[in-house]
């Protein structure tokens, strides 16, 4: 077997699509001309009707505030969010998040993770010898 050497290209960085459409493009899109391109459970969502404080959330980016907080991780990152930074609480503290285009369609909770890594410390007062043993590393 004979194996040809293939130079790999370095990845271009080109701009950002989601289904065909640049970040530009989405953003002069209304809402209703958006729902065709939603993701199904998003679609869904907006469909229902966002709630009041969804709304407000909504307004608040739409007018240019600089230090916007929240606490609504159920809201969908929606085209017109895209480059700004939003604090989202995950039930402690408040998480910086600056909002990508890659993050369109998708809900602030999953930018701001509720649970952290497990990390165990050694064995306390009262261990029995065997689980004293803590490696050196």
């Amino acid at each position: 077997m004979v194996r040809k050497s293939i130079k790999k290209l370095p990845r271009r960085r080109e701009e950002f699509t989601f289904r065909g459409l640049t970040i530009d493009e989405l953003r002069q899109m209304s809402v209703a001309e958006l729902l065709p391109v939603m993701p199904a459970r998003v679609r869904r969502k907006i469909k229902r009707g966002l709630s009041r404080g969804e709304e407000g959330l909504l307004a608040r980016f739409r007018s240019g505030d600089v230090r916007i907080r929240t606490h609504l991780r159920s809201m969908v990152v929606l085209p017109e969010m895209v480059g700004r930074n939003i604090e989202i609480h995950n039930g402690k503290e408040w998480v910086k998040v600056d909002i990508q285009p890659e993050s369109v369609f998708h809900y602030l909770g999953e930018f701001a993770l509720t649970r952290r890594r497990v990390v165990h410390g050694t064995a306390g007062i009262g261990a029995t010898r065997s689980s004293k043993y803590v490696p050196l590393k």
